[in-house]
């Protein structure tokens, strides 16, 4: 009958409309929720199969499908924590909750999130309050990081800072800006070393030195030789020669005083076009920067006056660990109080086919499932995806003048449909007593 279908048609409104009010509900509590989706609810028509014709006509209904918008977009939030972090642009943060660690890697059960509060726990690893690791790449020693899989979670590992580490940044190059006197090299000069001690920091962050020293080339008559002997040794093996190098100086206009030519009596030779050479102290090779020949920088013979101007190495002592930040590209770098820094792990950015076709769980995580498709592991700000943003968060999605005018409709259309069934109620008490 048709008044069966008001009735019927009655309940489904009101049911759609609960579903409604459920999803609006959720919203404004978390309008506050930073990294919140809304939910929506769509309302859909039930058609009965010949419910119109001469007969009459049979209502069918309606349905409600609540969604929850994940492709939508949060305002970014500044904040004071270097691991507070949020995706700006498509993409989502691999984490993993710590219930779920395996030693394994296919045990791991990988989640999504767009933003999160992370600290370091008490165990070293980068973790929310709700216990949601965060995954990386990790680096080499050098800082590299290795290719890993792109389709596949294999690869990715809890991010994990030890608070108390110490470590040392070995040297591996040095620059040398020295001025030599070009008075040195005349007939009659006195033939004396000029010496020169540079510092450098060893494999375990152990101070040694390299003892240079400069030897003109004095003749017995006749012009200025404008050469040199440069002799290095290395403390670290009980001042032994690691390098010693011939070094002439060109005496043309316009260039005069810079490099003309080095030849290696032992140690490395000598690379022009970079203006290096190669020494092996006992830590490894060490990068000797001289000059290039015509150059101005580096070592040159001008004037009368030995002038140490400038030297310029890389490394560092040991350091202790001061903090932690991540990069737009998703790098976490660590920082020591020695002023070193260095490069831990890469964090990635995770995209799927159809965002919305993701998993809504607890504390704005979500999960892949078949309906959004595999999943692509990207570098921050390659491809499809945004950059990382540190001190930052993402705030919900919610507008809440715009949920509180979806409530009055709601309200309006819930009591409208209960109006039905009022009606309809009515109508059959109208039918029952006619029997009467």
């Amino acid at each position: 009958m048709s008044i069966s279908s008001s009735l019927n048609a009655g309940v489904a409104g009101l049911n759609a409309n609960a579903t409604r009010l459920a999803t609006i509900a959720d919203n404004i509590s978390n309008s506050n929720t930073f990294g919140y989706r809304r939910a929506e609810t769509d309302f859909e028509s039930v058609m009965v199969a010949g419910g119109t014709g001469s007969a009459g006509f049979t209502a069918g209904g309606v349905r409600a499908n609540a969604l929850r918008m994940i492709d939508d977009v949060g305002p970014l939030v500044a904040t004071s924590n270097a691991l507070d972090l949020a995706v700006s642009g498509r993409g989502m943060l691999p984490v993993q909750p710590t219930v779920g660690v395996g030693i394994i890697a296919g045990d791991q059960t990988m989640q999504l999130t767009r933003t999160g509060a992370f600290r370091v726990d008490a165990q070293g690893y980068v973790t929310t309050d709700t216990g949601m690791r965060l995954l990386g790449w990790p680096a080499e020693p050098d800082g590299v990081v290795p290719d890993f899989p792109r389709d596949s979670e294999l690869g990715l590992v809890p991010i994990r800072i030890d608070t108390n580490q110490r470590v040392g940044d070995p040297t591996t190059s040095i620059r040398l800006g020295v001025n030599l006197p070009a008075t040195a090299t005349r007939v009659g000069a006195s033939g004396d070393s000029l010496p020169l001690s540079v510092e450098y920091f060893g494999n375990l962050g152990t101070s040694e030195t390299l003892q240079i020293s400069f030897t003109p080339t004095v003749p017995a008559s006749g012009v200025a030789s404008n050469t040199w002997t440069m002799q290095i040794r290395d403390s670290a093996q009980g001042s032994a020669v690691v390098g010693e190098y011939a070094i002439s100086f060109d005496e043309t206009r316009g260039i005069g005083g810079s490099i003309e030519n080095v030849t290696a009596i032992s140690g490395g030779a000598y690379d022009p076009a970079e203006g290096t050479v190669t020494i092996n102290v006992a830590g490894g090779p060490i990068t000797l920067g001289l000059g290039a020949p015509g150059a101005s920088n580096g070592l040159t013979q001008l004037d009368s006056s030995y002038a140490p101007v400038g030297v310029f190495k890389d490394g560092s002592p040991i350091g202790t660990l001061t903090g932690v930040e991540v990069d737009e590209s998703g790098f976490l770098t660590a920082s020591y109080d020695t002023g070193f820094s260095r490069r831990l792990y890469q964090i990635p950015l995770i995209d799927v086919p159809n965002i919305n076709g993701l998993r809504a769980l607890s504390d704005q995580t979500y999960q892949i499932t078949p309906l959004s498709g595999a999943f692509i592991l990207w570098d921050a700000g390659t491809g499809p995806t945004g950059s990382i943003s540190g001190y930052t968060r993402e705030g919900s999605t919610t507008d809440v003048a715009a949920e509180l005018t979806a409530m009055i409709q709601t309200q309006r259309a819930y009591a409208s449909n209960a109006k039905v069934i009022q009606t309809v109620d009515e109508m059959l008490q109208e039918t029952t007593n006619i029997k009467r």
